[in-house]
């Protein structure tokens, strides 16, 4: 495989353009993005298929801008939500000028790398293919770099969690950008509102406190998002649910577990916010979000 070289970044010109992370459910996207910016951005669980949209991360180097774009895991299933995450992921790849192919080394290649590696190869863009999660240990057996690449094509293992191979991984990706100036301006993080944030960390939240399926079939929709006090938002949420079977698991008895929800999901926002939040959740039935596409993308899922 080819191998990976360091770069002078003193001897080229500054360079820009948008980075897709691309891989299946739980191959470590929102790690590798969080890790790159230095902050939480994307909300990190251990369940698969927790990202549900493209999430833009805005790395800017001296020398170098890279548009970080967290994408959905690419799978099959019938439903509407999963549609439009796997258009994101197809709309990702299309737009980038650069893709990172994810590749979990515990769990190997699979079929939805065969497609993404099909897709990425006709793109005729440059692209990367990253083993995540070489820290741990039960993946001795398998092959890297995957059989499935050309001598040509390069591979780069690193740990989204430790750090390690990050700065080599950087100089790749920094390297095969086109030459550009800054396409956003430098104290930028993201172009995604702050109140969508906070409603991606109290969804965040629910993945803790809630177990098997019901997570997946529930959103969160902020419809208050007050900043009138510099030193306490005020922030008023629904959260999402089809079912009033469903909405009586999420409340709890006597209201113990939207509780223990709302605690975990203040203190993450307000470790984002740095400041006091008052947060209020309330539990809605909506048999329809996940049927329909225009409420999905009212929801902030594209």
């Amino acid at each position: 495989m080819a191998e990976l070289r360091s770069n002078d970044s003193s001897a080229v010109a500054h360079r820009a353009g948008f980075v897709a992370l691309l891989g299946p459910p739980n191959a470590g996207k929102s790690t590798l993005l969080n890790r790159l910016l230095g902050e939480k951005l994307a909300i990190v669980t251990h369940k698969p298929q927790t990202t549900r949209s493209r999430i833009l991360g805005i790395l800017t180097l001296p020398h170098a801008q890279l548009l970080l774009q967290d994408t959905p895991g690419l799978h099959e299933s019938g439903s509407r939500l999963n549609s439009v995450m796997n258009e994101s992921v197809a709309e990702a790849l299309r737009t980038c000028d650069l893709g990172v192919l994810l590749v979990d080394r515990a769990q190997g290649w699979i079929p939805v790398h065969e497609r993404l590696l099909k897709d990425l190869r006709a793109s005729r863009k440059p692209f990367v293919v990253l083993g995540t999660k070489s820290d741990l240990h039960d993946h001795v057996e398998l092959v890297w770099p995957p059989a499935a690449l050309s001598a040509e094509e390069i591979s780069v293992s690193i740990s989204g969690l430790t750090g390690e191979g990050v700065p080599a991984l950087l100089e790749t990706l920094v390297a095969a950008l086109p030459e550009s100036p800054a396409l956003y301006p430098k104290d930028e993080l993201t172009d995604r509102p702050v109140r969508w944030l906070c409603a991606e960390l109290i969804r965040e939240s629910v993945f803790q406190c809630l177990e098997q399926e019901l997570p997946y079939a529930m959103a969160v929709e902020v419809v208050r998002f007050d900043e009138e006090n510099p030193d306490r938002v005020m922030i008023y949420a629904n959260l999402l649910v089809g079912r009033e079977s469903q909405k009586r698991i999420v409340v709890g008895a006597g209201g113990r577990t939207i509780k223990g929800i709302g605690i975990r999901a203040r203190k993450s926002i307000e470790a984002l916010l740095g400041t006091g939040t008052y947060l209020e959740l309330f539990v809605k039935v909506d048999p329809k979000w996940l049927k329909s596409a225009k409420r999905i993308h009212e929801l902030g899922y594209r």
